[in-house]
């Protein structure tokens, strides 16, 4: 079967998490390089003893690299001022990125909700690891009825938090809270990232929490249930904690500074989601599903634009 060559950049724990599931679940879509910076790396020793090529001169070695001309989706889990870089160096080479990092600098892809939007860009961004698990929620609501207000938590395990992760934790914030809207729908949205020190360590929980007015109770808990269903689809550890919760506010509560100063009127309700997400435990512990969400949407874009490749050159 034809499959489409891919090169991975940066040797951490996504990237080499990603390297593995590519070689284990990929159809259309083929590993041919990891590439790093350390030599003395895991992830590249790791990749060298699967058989994939293992390049630690960065970028540049990865455009010297025979094989480079045949690579046509290259994969980014560096960090958002890295892929910067990364970026401006594979520009003129015409390659297809898919970006795990929170820069930001391509359409922002949730693939449970735009998956097929986007897909002839020449570079798509993945977010971040809490807009992969709570903006498709979001999205669910708003599918139902208007979203004033989303207010996303993400906790993770201290532990599964690398170095790219701790030093991203601003780009996380603004980019999820950004994703939020323009992907999930909200009219105004928020991003929060805990780090829990917790041993042992705990899998990732997200919380939900939207604004609506009047909502049709029943609707949305069936547009979550199948929104739920559809992100497990492409990452099994995804699922809901406990059912779906409404609680009407007073009409004296005041969420102005929630909704940028817009008065959304009386029949004013919260609703919350809680989630978990365990990770498959490819490369990464099961409790880091925070990194195994991010790796799981990044090869399904990938499989989705390989396809579409593989399609076209069959024509």
């Amino acid at each position: 079967m034809s499959r489409i060559k891919a090169a991975v950049i940066g040797s951490g724990n996504i990237g080499t998490d990603l390297v593995i599931k590519l070689l284990r679940v990929a159809q259309h879509v083929e590993i041919a390089a990891l590439v790093g910076i350390d030599p003395a790396s895991d992830g590249l020793a790791r990749a060298r003893r699967l058989g994939v090529s293992a390049i630690d001169t960065g970028v540049r070695g990865l455009i010297a690299h025979p094989e480079f001309d045949d690579i046509r989706i290259v994969f980014d889990s560096t960090s958002a001022k890295a892929h910067l870089a990364n970026e401006e160096a594979l520009r003129p080479y015409g390659k297809r990125l898919i970006d795990l990092t929170p820069a930001a600098i391509g359409p922002f892809v949730v693939p449970a909700v735009n998956l097929d939007e986007h897909l002839d860009a020449p570079i798509v961004n993945m977010v971040t690891c809490g807009g992969q698990a709570t903006i498709p929620i979001v999205a669910a609501v708003a599918a139902v009825t208007p979203v004033h207000y989303a207010e996303i938590v993400a906790s993770i395990a201290a532990k599964s938090a690398g170095p790219g992760t701790r030093a991203n934790i601003d780009e996380f914030t603004e980019t999820t809270s950004e994703a939020i809207v323009r992907v999930g729908g909200a009219a105004h949205g928020k991003a929060i990232i805990v780090l829990n020190p917790a041993e042992p360590p705990l899998i990732m929980r997200d919380t939900v929490l939207t604004l609506v007015t009047d909502p049709d109770q029943a609707a949305i808990r069936k547009s979550v249930r199948d929104m739920v269903d559809a992100v497990a689809a492409y990452v099994p550890g995804y699922r809901l904690k406990q059912d779906v919760q409404f609680r009407k506010l007073d009409d004296a509560e005041s969420v102005a500074t929630l909704t940028g100063g817009v008065d959304t009127g009386p029949g004013l309700w919260q609703v919350s989601v809680f989630l978990e997400v365990e990770g498959a435990a490819h490369y990464l512990p099961a409790y880091a599903g925070n990194l195994d969400i991010m790796t799981s949407a990044a090869l399904r874009v990938a499989e989705k634009i390989a396809d579409n490749m593989l399609l076209e050159t069959a024509r």
